[in-house]
């Protein structure tokens, strides 16, 4: 099981669902289609699985860039939505 240290310092176990839908949820702002949405999404939080499987604890940011940087192998208006709504909120 991964741990996740958020922004604010509380831990909380790594949830991929949360990774898919907001990969998802910008690729669909970047006007990407259904089938395309899932896809990225789909190979996105299966990198980041990659990437952290040897990992215990992670901080968030450290996954919000893994996903960041598969993400903009896939599709660059996603990648800066997705950073750009991290930002922000």
């Amino acid at each position: 099981m991964i741990e996740v240290v958020k922004r604010r310092g509380h831990k909380e176990k790594f949830d991929e669902r949360k990774l898919y839908g907001s990969v998802y949820a910008a690729c669909k702002v970047a006007n990407m289609g259904e089938r395309g949405c899932e896809g990225v999404a789909s190979h996105v939080t299966k990198k980041v699985k990659d990437d952290l499987r040897k990992k215990k604890i992670v901080n968030s940011s450290n996954i919000a860039n893994l996903a960041k940087k598969h993400l903009r192998m896939k599709n660059k208006d996603a990648a800066f939505i997705y950073e750009t709504h991290r930002d922000i909120s």
